[in-house]
Parts: C-alpha cells; sequence; structure tokens
C-alpha cells in the first residue's frame, strides 16, 4: 500500500511544523506540572550477549505545556462547563468522562493565520497588548482573506518569537500580547472551530496580572465551544505570507483529561 504523505509529498505539497520541541527547561505556564525528559536506561547500561543494547525514555509533564490544546473541559464558569454541564456530573472515577481530550476529533481543517503584527506595521506585539477587533478586522482585509464557519484561525503577534528567552517569553512583568474578551467574542462569531496563538495563554496577559484573569478563556470553551491551542509557532507562515492552509493536527488519546500536547502542521501547495 502506498503512503498518502509520501504520495502527497511527491505531489507538491509542503509541511510546516507549526508544534515547539519539548525541552526541559522550556518556559511554560507556572500553573502546570513542568516537562520532565530522562533516560533511565542508556546504551551500555545493559548488552546483550550479541552485543545489542537498548536505551529507553520516561517522560513527567502537564498535559497544557509546550504547544498544546485546551479540551473543553479546562475552564469551567459558576460550576459549569460548556453546554451548561456541572463540573461534578462531568467527572467519572476522577477523570472527566464529558469534555475531556479524548472527545477532540483529530482536525483536517482549512486554517487562517491571522498576522495582526504586520497589520499593525510591527516586527511583533508589545507586552500587554490587547488584540483588539479592528485589529482582527484590519488583518483579515489587509490579508484578503473570508472568514467561513469551522476555520482553526491562528493569531500571531510575534511574541513567539521571545520562546527562546524563557522567562522573556513568560512574561510576568511585561505582560503578554493576545485578544481580550472583545476578540474573543469576534472569534466566536466567526464560527471559529479551534483558535490558536504563538503565547503561552493565547489571550492578554496584564503587565504583573499572570493568569488571574482569563476572560477570553470563558468565552471561547465555555461558553462558545471552540478549543484554544497555546504556543505555537507561526514565523515561518507569516515569514511565507501564507495565510490559508490546511491544518492538521491529533490530540494524544488520553481518557478525561483537560488537554494534550500536540504538533500541528500546515499543509501548503509548494
Amino acid at each position: 500500500m502506498s503512503d498518502p504523505l509520501l504520495a502527497a509529498v511527491q505531489a507538491g505539497v509542503q509541511l510546516i511544523d507549526l508544534g515547539r520541541q519539548l525541552r526541559v527547561g522550556m518556559p511554560q505556564s507556572p500553573n502546570h506540572p513542568q516537562f520532565w525528559h530522562t533516560l533511565p536506561r542508556r546504551h551500555g547500561d545493559m548488552s546483550r550477549a550479541d552485543g545489542g543494547s537498548a536505551a529507553n525514555d520516561m517522560l513527567s509533564m502537564g498535559t497544557h505545556v509546550g504547544t498544546h490544546i485546551d479540551a473543553l473541559s479546562h475552564v469551567s464558569h459558576d460550576g459549569k462547563l460548556y453546554g451548561g454541564i456541572d463540573t461534578d456530573e462531568a467527572l467519572v472515577g476522577g477523570k472527566y468522562d464529558q469534555l475531556g481530550v479524548h472527545t477532540i476529533e483529530p482536525m483536517v481543517r482549512r486554517g487562517v493565520l491571522l498576522d495582526v503584527p504586520a497589520t499593525l506595521g510591527l516586527d511583533a506585539c508589545e507586552g500587554g497588548h490587547e488584540i483588539t477587533v479592528d485589529d482582527l478586522e484590519r488583518t483579515v482585509t489587509r490579508q484578503g482573506l473570508v472568514m467561513r464557519p469551522g476555520d482553526v484561525v491562528l493569531i500571531r503577534s510575534g511574541w513567539g518569537r521571545r520562546f527562546a528567552e524563557g522567562d522573556a517569553y513568560i512574561g510576568r512583568d511585561t505582560g503578554v500580547p493576545g485578544v481580550g474578551e472583545a476578540g474573543a467574542r469576534w472569534l466566536a462569531g466567526q464560527s471559529a472551530h479551534a483558535v490558536g496563538a504563538d503565547t503561552i495563554a493565547f489571550e492578554r496577559l496584564a503587565p504583573q496580572g499572570g493568569h488571574a484573569l482569563l476572560p477570553a478563556h470563558r468565552v471561547l470553551l465555555v461558553e462558545s465551544g471552540i478549543y484554544i491551542i497555546e504556543a505555537l509557532d507561526l514565523e515561518e507562515l507569516a515569514a511565507r505570507e501564507v495565510y490559508e492552509f490546511t491544518f492538521v493536527m491529533v490530540p494524544l488519546n488520553i481518557y478525561g483529561a483537560t488537554g494534550s500536547p500536540v504538533r500541528p502542521l500546515a499543509v501548503v501547495s509548494s
């Protein structure tokens, strides 16, 4: 049987990796368990009679570190999840049987990139900048896009360039750019299937405000049933001015989890 991915590449399709490499010490939200990777067995620790040797790994991590997707069970408001589901009723055996990440179907959808700093004449938005509805609408117009229901909408703030800077990316003192409640309602009004950004929490974080208030998460996850993808690498898409593509992403099938690490791909014609 032929390999469909190989056939697609041979047919003139390119894949752009939108995910971050998982590394010990990478920046992440302080609210989640850190990523840790170790090799409990290295080559030479044990050798077989024929000279063969094997190495193996162990991972420990939260499901909301690195590039990841938020399931609808991730956020509640006044004790309710999306669809008015009571948080206690959603739990079965200590896992979120309802709206857990295992309920997210693999995504093969139209993706669109909104390169906001390019619209604003900037390399990147400043820390704490709220990406407004006007910023989003101007970007759609400048890029000649037509938004469609079911799109995966990725918002570039330019802050992703700071990922390698560690604490600077987290932005405790500076804040982090992103949409606020109004921007989230605009995205919900476009009937997006999922949204994403190149920042640690998708939405705007105020200087020295941390994750104390996350209204966009409430609007998108709880009120609208729209998934959120965080810590994306959107620089290559922006540099190539690729604003429409096929978005491919499969979360890990973890029963009852509130999120999953992912490695999204943009499929574009070469």
